[in-house]
């Protein structure tokens, strides 16, 4: 029996990554901020970018919470050249994504949160 394309964590980022053109990186992290699969251009420190995703998701959920916003469903950084984005991916995950400046959110959002829910059954 062979594995589909998104049964292991590289083939979901690989499916991600194949389904969005303006999208230029991707990562799993866990949420205490380790590396566990990327698909990064290698001027990329992998470590850094998992401890930076980690802390943006935390910093956002006490935002949320502080502010009366309800449970943190995503976290949003606009830069000059593109976005940013990090959503959870499970309890014990996250899912970061790194675009162009022209990507359409709400379909990098779409898919983005069916890579997340295929992620949270991996892990």
């Amino acid at each position: 029996m062979s594995e589909s394309r998104g049964d292991t964590l590289e083939g979901v980022l690989n499916e991600l990554q194949g389904s969005i053109p303006e999208i230029e990186a991707c990562a799993i992290v866990s949420v205490e901020g380790l590396p566990i699969v990327s698909a990064l251009p290698t001027d990329v420190d992998e470590a850094k970018l998992a401890a930076i995703t980690a802390a943006m998701l935390t910093l956002g959920e006490k935002a949320a919470v502080e502010l009366g916003k309800g449970n943190l469903e995503q976290v949003n950084v606009k830069g000059a050249n593109g976005w940013v984005l990090v959503i959870q991916a499970g309890m014990n995950a996250c899912l970061t994504v790194s675009t162009t400046a022209n990507a359409k959110l709400g379909l990098v959002f779409l898919d983005m949160k069916r890579a997340a829910e295929k992620v949270a059954q991996l892990i």
